[in-house]
């Protein structure tokens, strides 16, 4: 993408059933064309990623002004669920995996991160730096105090995998008060390694980088790994303190930019 072109992109909520489809569309291309997902058959006679969720989350968007012509252009996207409008959508996306009791003791807003997705063709540090202020912005608007969802490393081969689910168990841990565990049925230990046998290097390398990047804003991870089949990943809960993050935000997301949308979470 020609850099003048971080000239036309501006980063704001979804306003119109135009611009949720949008975003929509840019999910079904990113996580089903791209990635393998599976999509329901109404998924894919619409070509659009959607739930029964969307309807009560907010949605941040990155449009590109200067390649819409008649529907928005959408080029990032991430999904929002704050906690006082989650009881209206039944619960959080994530309570699908994780049991999220515990996080009822820590006090305050909560909010759901979800469905993040950049066009490929726009993973360049502008666009990871609005799509980030637009968090940290929100996060200031709706006085957040946590923020977490479900991280996930690509495919389902848990031997692919084994050195970074040890570490951030090991050492990412939430604190067991508020710690999500994955629920009984879908359980996965992510203590795949003793502690002594984690390799930090081959660790660092299976690390998928938006999970680098919420460990380094003080991100940490619930109990347990779920296997998820429909999106062929292994995900596991990540929880962000919110005060830890605003004068860190953008600085972190920009600095390895680049590096972080070579892949989607």
């Amino acid at each position: 993408m020609p850099q003048d072109m971080a000239r036309e992109l501006i980063v704001r909520l979804a306003d119109s059933e135009l611009e949720l489809a949008a975003a929509q569309e840019l999910r079904y291309r990113i996580f089903y064309t791209n990635m393998g997902a599976k999509p329901t058959a109404e998924m894919r006679r619409l070509e659009r990623d959607f739930d029964e969720f969307d309807p009560f989350c907010d949605h941040l968007l990155i449009i590109d002004r200067a390649q819409g012509r008649g529907a928005p252009k959408v080029v990032g996207t991430y999904r929002l669920l704050r906690s006082t409008r989650a009881e209206a959508a039944g619960g959080y996306y994530t309570a699908g995996e994780f049991d999220l009791s515990a996080l009822d003791r820590y006090p305050g807003e909560h909010l759901e991160l979800g469905r993040s997705c950049v066009d490929p063709d726009y993973r360049q540090g502008s666009v990871l730096q609005l799509l980030w202020k637009g968090i940290a912005d929100y996060l200031v608007a709706h006085e957040i105090s946590l923020m977490f969802g479900c991280a996930s490393f690509p495919g389902t081969n848990l031997a692919e995998m084994s050195q970074a689910l040890s570490y951030l168990d090991a050492h990412h841990a939430a604190f067991p008060e508020w710690r999500p565990r994955a629920r009984a049925d879908r359980y996965v230990s992510m203590a795949r390694l003793p502690k002594d046998a984690i390799d930090l290097r081959a660790a660092m390398r299976e690390i998928p980088p938006l999970i680098k990047g919420y460990l380094r804003v003080g991100g940490v991870i619930g109990d347990g790994a779920v296997i998820d089949p429909e999106f062929n990943t292994v995900d596991v809960c990540l929880i962000v303190e919110s005060q830890l993050v605003p004068a860190k935000y953008v600085r972190h997301y920009t600095a390895t930019a680049r590096e972080q949308f070579h892949a989607d979470a």
